[in-house]
């Protein structure tokens, strides 16, 4: 049998996530017919809160709540250890939470997260998080986003300017008069992708040209090297930029194998530094990504939420460098 969450619950009473949980913790806050809705919502459709749940917002628990994509696990090791370096600091135990796309309904991972009575809330966002974000703002729970500019009042995010990255190289290959610089979409990471079209988008406006050199892919293709094999069969580009590993990965060889050489006629550039890219011969040029910085200065903006203590900047963008290798001609 389904297990009913407290959004259903919040969903069938026509109110929202926090009411539900007052009328749970007998809060004598809530008007008369509102409690009679919730009440009767519970009743209908089997709800059973646990102690944990009847227990929401009454005391502190010194305990955050990790919500990351499965997807992210190639690079989620080194953000994870600078969230718990930090976390460990200052005293906060932190409750990992996965999403597997397709298996996983966030709803129901929010509805345990708000069950783990956790102090604050800290997401990785490499999706569209709109109605997740909105769900947890109802608990008024302090939460941070990781690897995504949301605009909240109540919300602070902690990003990589990614856009600026690829504006800055993408002007510096146009005034040297490279110009065919293509874009491999990703749609493992929607954010990112769009961050890397917007800034190539930006470099090429500079210059009084639009750019065309975004290369789409189906959702429903499901390798990135037979896709490319066939592309640059007929394709080829001065500079090609993937955002993952796997998928310069992909580039390198689909490339080679069909006569391309790399960087002579045509150079590779990955979006994120992995020890892939630095193990393969050539050597990729990537950008380097500090996902650890990214963890450690979530959790402390977290803890400076959670202590009320004063917060300089409600965002933090962080700063990714270049770092040329083999896959490039300088």
């Amino acid at each position: 049998m389904k297990k009913v969450t407290i959004y259903e619950v919040a969903k069938e009473a026509n109110v929202s996530l926090a009411t539900v949980s007052r009328v749970i913790n007998g809060s004598s806050v809530v008007k008369q017919d509102t409690k009679n809705r919730v009440e009767e919502a519970i009743k209908k459709l089997g709800y059973r809160p646990n102690a944990i749940a009847q227990g929401l917002a009454l005391s502190k628990t010194t305990t955050v709540g990790l919500i990351i994509p499965a997807t992210s696990i190639s690079f989620s090791g080194r953000m994870i250890n600078g969230l718990c370096d930090v976390a460990k600091i200052y005293d906060y135990s932190v409750y990992l939470h996965t999403i597997t796309e397709g298996v996983t309904d966030i709803k129901e991972i929010i509805d345990d997260v708000i069950k783990d009575r956790v102090d604050g809330v800290i997401i990785y966002a490499d999706k569209d998080l709109d109605e997740s974000t909105k769900l947890l703002e109802e608990y008024n729970i302090p939460m941070v986003v990781m690897g995504n500019k949301i605009s909240s009042e109540s919300i602070c995010p902690v990003y990589f300017d990614y856009r600026n990255a690829i504006r800055e190289l993408c002007d510096g290959y146009l005034n040297k008069g490279v110009d065919d610089i293509a874009v491999l979409q990703d749609h493992r990471n929607d954010v990112v992708s769009e961050s890397i079209y917007n800034g190539a988008k930006d470099a090429y406006a500079k210059h009084g040209k639009e750019y065309k050199g975004y290369i789409t892919v189906s959702k429903d293709n499901r390798s990135t090297y037979k896709f490319l094999k066939s592309y640059f069969k007929t394709h080829k580009h001065q500079v090609f930029i993937a955002n993952r590993d796997s998928q310069a990965l992909a580039a390198l060889n689909a490339a080679t194998g069909n006569g391309i050489a790399i960087p002579e006629d045509m150079e590779l550039v990955c979006m994120n530094e992995s020890k892939y890219t630095s193990s393969i011969r050539p050597e990729i040029s990537a950008f380097n990504v500090p996902y650890y910085d990214l963890g450690a200065i979530s959790m402390r903006l977290m803890t400076k939420m959670l202590k009320e203590e004063a917060v300089e900047e409600k965002e933090k963008c962080i700063e990714i460098l270049f770092s040329p290798k083999s896959t490039t001609k300088e």
